[in-house]
């Protein structure tokens, strides 16, 4: 499965942001994953499975729970893949910086000035 085909998945996102916070049980992601999406316990599996399968999370077993983590070795991946496009979106991203900066400081003088008078 391509690593697009892995991640086009809201529920699978979903669940590497969970990992990306720490590694987390089965039991832990299956709980907030059911409530977030509505699915069962065996589809949340079905995705931890193909999380695994294709690089994305590793698992390990500690007595009778399973702890997932994220692997990042394929999302290196798909940033190295990224990076090609980068020249399309840096510059705006960059102009957007200024213009937040630009109007934070324009309004901590707005407040200092109306700040100022009687």
């Amino acid at each position: 499965m391509h690593a697009f085909d892995v991640l086009g998945d809201p529920v699978r996102r979903r669940i590497l942001e969970l990992l990306a916070g720490g590694e987390r049980s089965s039991g832990e992601v299956s709980a907030v994953i059911r409530e977030e999406f509505g699915i069962s316990q065996p589809a949340v599996s079905q995705h931890l499975k193909v999380l695994r399968d294709n690089g994305f999370a590793v698992v390990r077993a500690e007595g009778t729970r399973r702890l997932y983590a994220v692997d990042a070795g394929p999302l290196r991946e798909i940033d190295a893949w990224l990076d090609r496009f980068r020249r399309y979106w840096t510059p705006h991203l960059d102009a957007l910086a200024t213009e937040i900066a630009r109007g934070k400081r324009a309004r901590r003088l707005d407040q200092s000035d109306s700040g100022s008078e009687p």
